[in-house]
């Protein structure tokens, strides 16, 4: 898979995490980064697609987290951009769902890091004409080799 991805419409963001979904594994973190409007959710729910989920993938913000299980591994998805730190991550309980599960946070960065050994951080943006672009960042070397 490749790191750089330019992605001019909607589907296909969705399409990237589709294609995500093919390589990720339980206990992944990926940690999704970019302002409003980026294309954070529409990746998620690409790779819930991908994964098997069949319920619907809508944005976790009022929630702050959502488990959608049915598809080939459990996907965790959540919003951390209403969390005031560390110590509202530790209330979630994500430790004990993160060695099953595939889990997705958007807003993470520099909250969520710590729940695993390594993770993806998939960089997201939305130019002036629309077209969103994304980076795919591995930390760690199972990410690294994943990613290529």
């Amino acid at each position: 898979m490749k790191a750089e991805h330019l992605l001019p419409t909607v589907e296909d963001t969705e399409q990237l995490g589709a294609a995500l979904a093919d390589v990720v594994v339980p206990g992944d973190l990926v940690i999704l980064v970019g302002p409003l409007g980026a294309g954070k959710t529409a990746l998620t729910r690409g790779l819930g697609r991908g994964l098997g989920v069949t319920e619907p993938v809508t944005s976790p913000t009022f929630v702050i987290a959502r488990v959608h299980t049915g598809g080939r591994l459990p996907l965790v998805h959540v919003d951390a951009y209403r969390l005031g730190g560390a110590a509202d991550v530790d209330d979630l309980d994500l430790d004990v769902t993160v060695a099953d599960s595939v889990t997705v946070v958007e807003w993470g960065q520099g909250l969520v890091e710590q729940l695993t050994d390594e993770h993806l951080e998939v960089r997201l943006d939305r130019r002036d004409d629309d077209v969103r672009t994304a980076v795919l960042v591995p930390h760690g070397p199972g990410w690294a080799h994943r990613i290529g």
